[in-house]
């Protein structure tokens, strides 16, 4: 059954969705006056989508669920994208979500654990629950950061891009970065939205971090997919890498990212003496499973 904190957390995001959305988006004539709410007015929507918007109204305030035809609908209605869609399923309970494991330290898959290994020339590192890194290998710590310096229990890439100040410098982008890094955390508070962990995180980075809670606040919400960053290393300069994410089929909760480039672009070469650099300075990857 879905919690009454999961049906308020889809209540905030269908408004938060709404009222970025103008008449004219949606095909509907622009009224004279100013607007006393941003974007569509509940009854707009529920006009769009068929519904009568006592129905509607009680969908954002949390006290009733849609059933699916409804919410794929809404959806529709909004402008959603896929990702977007999918997180409003999940917060309705009409997707398959486990509990989660609170009591159990999350390992690397020993599958992933030898990927990882034998990527010796790609950064790359393995990635768990709320964004944990489990594990990395040598150029990814030359890269980002040496991993084996961090607590354990602050080891997580979130967390990282918004606590450590060398991040700031190191994204090109740092904003999109965060911001993509806020908006998957949020993806993953859908399916587990108990996650006493999860729910830590959130709450001191909201409170150590003004951007953090205003664009946990936005409702935004993103996959673990595909993209390109430009990162300005200290020793190599600049690297414009794409990164790609593989999860786990024994441990859907387990993601291996890697940063690739171009064979022959400047940025492959720069990653070739950045490995070099990595072996000289005796950097570290992190210890084998025990």
């Amino acid at each position: 059954m879905t919690s009454n904190v999961t049906l308020n957390e889809l209540g905030e995001f269908l408004k938060k969705r709404r009222s970025e959305l103008s008449p004219r988006t949606v095909g509907l004539p622009e009224t004279g006056g100013p607007r006393r709410v941003a974007g569509l007015r509940r009854e707009e929507v529920a006009q769009l989508a068929s519904i009568s918007t006592d129905y509607y109204t009680r969908l954002e305030q949390g006290r009733m669920q849609a059933s699916a035809p409804v919410l794929d609908t809404i959806a529709r209605v909004l402008h959603l994208d896929d990702d977007e869609r999918g997180y409003l399923f999940q917060l309705a309970g009409k997707t398959t979500t486990r509990a989660p494991r609170r009591h159990v330290r999350q390992k690397v898959q020993p599958q992933l654990q030898r990927v990882l290994d034998d990527l010796t020339a790609t950064p790359a590192i393995v990635q768990g629950r709320r964004g944990d890194i489990l594990a990395w290998n040598a150029l990814a710590a030359a890269l980002v950061t040496d991993f084996s310096r961090v607590p354990e229990k602050h080891r997580n890439y979130p967390r990282l891009i918004f606590t450590d100040p060398a991040m700031r410098g190191l994204y090109a982008d740092w904003e999109g970065s965060a911001r993509i890094a806020v908006a998957q955390l949020r993806m993953e508070a859908a399916q587990y939205p108990e996650d006493p962990r999860l729910i830590e995180l959130v709450g001191e980075l909201s409170t150590r971090d003004k951007q953090f809670a205003r664009w946990w606040g936005d409702h935004k919400v993103a996959a673990r997919t595909v993209g390109t960053k430009t990162l300005n290393h200290p020793v190599v300069g600049e690297l414009v890498l794409d990164w790609d994410t593989l999860t786990a089929n024994t441990d859907p909760d387990q993601h291996l990212t890697v940063w690739t480039a171009a064979p022959g672009s400047p940025t492959h070469e720069r990653l070739r003496i950045l490995a070099s650099w990595a072996t000289d300075q005796k950097v570290s990857p992190s210890p084998p499973l025990r």
